[in-house]
């Protein structure tokens, strides 16, 4: 912890510096964006304290993504990113959720979280508790799967086709007119090695 001590007041800025200071224990690591690494289970009041205290006054949510990466234990990457008006400085928040974890949500603090929030949900499938309106906001109703989780098939798993007879629209198994294929496309440039 000394050493993200040390390279947070090495940005040459006091308000980092009095983050640091005001919630040392909730902090898992620091990285250089500034990034604060908090665990799943304390993002919510870390975010209501650094919106609500002088010092920080985080008080404009620029954006919440979510990334996953299938191969760790908790896959989801949750990322939030904030900006001080009066101070002009930006502060991310990370944390990492797996399939099952749900997290706070932080639409009491922020109201302009709740369609970042349900974009995630739908999408990945993590689950806001809290959320008063937590529906799918990009995917059909009843579509079946969360399209931007790493294991998901690209070309899904059924289509959406209008039916000329019946005048409306139908949902039916994918029929794929020929064989994906892995296309081995030879780069130009590995092949002069073999020349020189």
């Amino acid at each position: 912890m000394n050493y993200f001590r040390q390279m947070l007041l090495s940005l040459d800025d006091n308000y980092y510096s009095t983050l640091m200071n005001m919630i040392p224990s909730h902090i898992c690591k620091i990285t250089y964006e500034p990034c604060l690494i908090i665990q799943v289970e304390n993002v919510w009041e870390n975010v209501f304290f650094l919106k609500n205290h002088n010092l920080s006054d985080l008080n404009c949510l620029v954006f919440i993504c979510g990334i996953d990466y299938p191969e760790r234990e908790n896959r989801f990457e949750i990322l939030y990113d904030f900006l001080s008006l009066s101070s002009n400085c930006r502060l991310s928040i990370k944390t990492s959720v797996n399939e099952i974890t749900p997290i706070k949500s932080i639409v009491s603090i922020f109201p302009s979280a709740n369609w970042w929030e349900r974009e995630i949900w739908d999408l990945f499938g993590v689950f806001f508790i809290d959320h008063p309106d937590l529906r799918r906001i990009l995917t059909d109703y009843g579509f079946q799967g969360f399209p931007l989780r790493k294991d998901f098939p690209l070309t899904g798993y059924v289509e959406v086709v209008y039916d000329e007879k019946l005048k409306h629209v139908k949902v039916q198994p994918l029929q794929i007119t020929q064989e994906f294929r892995f296309l081995d496309v030879i780069n130009p440039w590995s092949t002069l090695k073999n020349l020189i």
